[in-house]
C-alpha cells in the first residue's frame, strides 16, 4: 500500500510539471532588408508563489528573486541596449517594442510601501544590488534620474486588489552607460544552463554587440492563470539583435573587406547604363547564403530543458522566410511548417549539434514585415550655449485612421523647458489647434541637484499627417566638479517613450512602445586647463622668490681680498698671458695665407 500510494504521488508530481513547464526557450529568426537578420532569443522561467516567497528557487535564479524580496519590489523591468531600430528599412519593432529600453539602461519597477519615502529608499537599495549582479552603473541612478510616471507605464502581472494601492512606480534611465560583454555574462549566468546549452549557446558577446542594434531585457512579473488556482512568478529573459549578414560572415582573421574579383561579379544587366566596360553590382544581399555557424560563430549545442505542456519537445527554432526557399538541417532534428506557409519550426535533438544553412535562393520574395502605427524623430534646434530648444516629429502614416498615444521625455535638471513655448502643429494644414493635438500635459519642474524635468503629454495625430512638437529651453551652469572626464563630448539626454493606445477597432489590449534616439546636449564648458596653468605659473613665481630669499639668508658674502691665496695681480697677469697667446695665434695664421 505505501509503494502505490509513493507511485501515485509520484506520477501525479510528474503530471503536474509536465502540465506546467517551468522553463521555455525559443529563437525566431526573420531576414529583414539591406542584408539584415533579426535574431530573437527568449527565455522564460517560472515557479509557484508560495515556493518563491519561501525561497525555494529551481529555475528562477536565487540571486535576482533575493534582491527582490529584499527590495519589495513586486515587478521588474530591466533594459540594456545600444543602437538604432531602422523602422523605415525594417518595419514594426518586434515585440512591438515592450522588450525594447531607451539607449543605454533603462528600468522601472513596481515597489511595495507605505510612503513615497519608503519607495525611493527601497528603489535605491534595488538599483544598488543589480548594479553589482549585472556590473552596471545602475546605482548612479539617485534621485536627478528618477521619475514617477503617471500613464505611460501600467502593471503587466496580475497583482491583488489588496497590494495595488500600495504599489509605487518609479523610472530610472542612464543614457550614458555603454552595453558590453560585462552585462552579457552575468545576463546568461541567469539561465539554467548558464549558456552551455540549448539556444544560449550562440549568445557571444563579439557578435551580439557588433549588431546594428541589439537590446537585451529582463521582465519579472506575477501571473495568476484562469486555468490555474495559483500564482506563479514569471522571468522571461529576451535578447534582441538586428545583424548585418555580409559582415557577420567575415572571418575573424581577416576582417577587413575586400571587393570581388571582376570574373565573380553579377551585373544587373537591367541599366541603361549596362555594358561591358560598366557593371552595376546585383544586389543579392536578401538572398545570399549564410548559416548558424557564419552568422554567430558556432552551432547551436543540443537542447536546454525543453518541454511542451504533453511532456515532449518543443520548438526551439523557427524562421520566417517564404515557403519556396530551401533549408538545410542537421540530422536529428523535426521540422514542423506554419499551416499560414510563413513560419517553419524546429525540434532540436536532445544532445547532438543543430545546424541551419540557406543556400542561394533563386528567388529574391521577402515576406513584408508590418510597417510601425508611428514614426518618430528628436533633435535640437537653435545655436549657443545659453538657450536651445527641441523639435520632435510624430508621423502617421495611415491614411484613414488617427492615433492617439503618451509622450513621456525624462529631462536632466540642467536642462530647464520653458513650458508656454511648447507648440504642436501640422505644418500641412494649419486649421487643427494645438488643443485639438494635445489633450492633457503632466508636468512636473525640475529642482536644482534634486530631480529631473518630466514631462507627459497625451497627443492624437491625424490621418497621414506630421505634428512637429517644440519647445525651448535654457542650459544651466555646472560647478566644475560636476562635469565629467570628457565634458567636451557633451551630456546624454535620454529617449522619448511612446506608448501608443490600441484602438477601438483593434482587438488586441496590448499597448505598442517606440522609443526615440537619445540626444547630444553640450553645455558651457570652462577651460579645465586653467587649473594646470595656474599652477605651473604660481609654482614657478614662488620657486623664484623662495630661491632669491632663501639665497640671501644662507649664502654668506665676503670680499676679494678676504680671501687666502688671493692676489688680483697674479689673476691680471693670467689673463694679459692669454690674450697674447691667443693674438700670436691669429698672427701667424695671417702670415701664412699671405
Amino acid at each position: 500500500m505505501r509503494r502505490f500510494y509513493l507511485l501515485f504521488l509520484s506520477l501525479l508530481c510528474a503530471a503536474i510539471s509536465l502540465a506546467d513547464p517551468e522553463y521555455e526557450e525559443h529563437l525566431s529568426l526573420e531576414p529583414l532588408p539591406q542584408g539584415s537578420l533579426l535574431a530573437s532569443f527568449s527565455f522564460k522561467s517560472n515557479a509557484s508563489l508560495q515556493s518563491f516567497e519561501q525561497q525555494h528557487f529551481r529555475h528562477i535564479p536565487r540571486s535576482l528573486g533575493q534582491i527582490l524580496q529584499h527590495s519589495k519590489t513586486k515587478e521588474l523591468h530591466l533594459r540594456f541596449s545600444s543602437g538604432r531600430w531602422d523602422a523605415e528599412s525594417w518595419g514594426a519593432r518586434p515585440w512591438d517594442g515592450a522588450k525594447e529600453g531607451g539607449t543605454g539602461v533603462e528600468v522601472w519597477a513596481w515597489i511595495e510601501a507605505d510612503t513615497d519615502e519608503q519607495a525611493f529608499h527601497h528603489w535605491i537599495t534595488l538599483n544598488h544590488a543589480l548594479s553589482g549582479l549585472f556590473c552596471a552603473s545602475l546605482n548612479f541612478i539617485d534621485s536627478t534620474r528618477t521619475t514617477r510616471p503617471t500613464k505611460t507605464y501600467e502593471p503587466v502581472g496580475d497583482h491583488s486588489n489588496a497590494t495595488l494601492p500600495h504599489l509605487h512606480l518609479l523610472h530610472g534611465t542612464l543614457p550614458r552607460e555603454v552595453v558590453c560583454t560585462e552585462n552579457l555574462t552575468p545576463f546568461l549566468k541567469l539561465l539554467p544552463c548558464k549558456g552551455k546549452a540549448g539556444i544560449s549557446t550562440l549568445l557571444d558577446g563579439h557578435k551580439l554587440f557588433d549588431a546594428s542594434w541589439q537590446s537585451m531585457s529582463i521582465d519579472v512579473r506575477p501571473v495568476c492563470p484562469e486555468t490555474s488556482s495559483g500564482c506563479i512568478v514569471e522571468v522571461e529573459q529576451t535578447v534582441d539583435m538586428v545583424l548585418d549578414i555580409e559582415r557577420s560572415k567575415r572571418p575573424h582573421d581577416n576582417p577587413i573587406p575586400r571587393p570581388a574579383p571582376a570574373d565573380q561579379l553579377k551585373c544587373d544587366t537591367s541599366k541603361p547604363y549596362s555594358s561591358p566596360d560598366a557593371c552595376f553590382p546585383m544586389d543579392m544581399s536578401s538572398t545570399q547564403p549564410w548559416s548558424l555557424s557564419d552568422i554567430f560563430g558556432r552551432p547551436i549545442k543540443g537542447s536546454c530543458l525543453a518541454t511542451d505542456i504533453h511532456g515532449g519537445r518543443s520548438e526551439s527554432v523557427c524562421i520566417r522566410v517564404p515557403y519556396e526557399h530551401q533549408i538545410f538541417t542537421s540530422q536529428g532534428s523535426v521540422e514542423r511548417k506554419d499551416p499560414s506557409r510563413s513560419h517553419r519550426c524546429y525540434i532540436l535533438p536532445e544532445s547532438d549539434s543543430f545546424e541551419m544553412a540557406l543556400p542561394q535562393q533563386e528567388s529574391q520574395a521577402v515576406l513584408p514585415r508590418p510597417s510601425p502605427p508611428l514614426y518618430a524623430s528628436r533633435s535640437f534646434t537653435g545655436h549657443g550655449q545659453e538657450r536651445g530648444g527641441v523639435q520632435t516629429l510624430l508621423t502617421n502614416p495611415s491614411p484613414n485612421a488617427e492615433v492617439s498615444f503618451t509622450y513621456f521625455e525624462t529631462l536632466p535638471w540642467f536642462m530647464k523647458p520653458y513650458l508656454h513655448t511648447l507648440k504642436a502643429h501640422i505644418p500641412t494644414s494649419p486649421s487643427h489647434s494645438q488643443e485639438e493635438i494635445i489633450q492633457s500635459i503632466y508636468y512636473r519642474p525640475a529642482l536644482d541637484r534634486q530631480r529631473g524635468t518630466q514631462l507627459e503629454l497625451q497627443i492624437t495625430v491625424p490621418p497621414a499627417s506630421t505634428v512637429r512638437l517644440t519647445y525651448d529651453f535654457e542650459k544651466a551652469i555646472l560647478r566644475y566638479t560636476e562635469y565629467p572626464p570628457d565634458a567636451n563630448r557633451g551630456f546624454d539626454v535620454a529617449p522619448a517613450v511612446i506608448r501608443l493606445h490600441p484602438g477601438p477597432l483593434d482587438a488586441s489590449s496590448k499597448a505598442v512602445y517606440l522609443r526615440t534616439t537619445s540626444l547630444l546636449l553640450s553645455l558651457p564648458t570652462p577651460d579645465f586647463s586653467m587649473p594646470y596653468n595656474v599652477i605651473i605659473l604660481t609654482s614657478t613665481v614662488i620657486a623664484l622668490a623662495f630661491g632669491s630669499i632663501y639665497n640671501l639668508l644662507v649664502r654668506r658674502f665676503v670680499g676679494a681680498d678676504e680671501v687666502e691665496g688671493f692676489s688680483l695681480a697674479k689673476l691680471k697677469g693670467r689673463i694679459k698671458g692669454r690674450l697674447e697667446v691667443l693674438r700670436d695665434r691669429f698672427s701667424k695664421r695671417e702670415k701664412k695665407n699671405q
